[in-house]
């Protein structure tokens, strides 16, 4: 296991976050802001111009992104 700097993924609730109704469930969903950030940091990785606190804020971003895959597939799992 290797350490990673990151920004806390906690930080991003207040405003980046949503649950939204998808096909009659509840799931977690970015907000269209943060969205829009992840698709940027993104975008300047693959074009290798991501800075260190950007990288961090992206660690940070992508773990979120993980929880919430894992969450909404339970969500689906368990009405199924």
């Amino acid at each position: 296991m290797n350490a990673q700097l990151m920004i806390q993924p906690s930080s991003f609730i207040d405003a980046g976050i949503q649950i939204k109704l998808v096909r009659g469930l509840f799931l977690f969903k970015f907000s269209e802001d943060l969205q829009e950030r992840l698709e940027s940091l993104n975008e300047k990785q693959r074009e290798l111009q991501l800075s260190p606190n950007e990288a961090v804020e992206l660690t940070g971003i992508l773990e979120l992104d993980r929880i919430f895959t894992l969450l909404n597939a339970k969500i689906i799992a368990d009405s199924a």
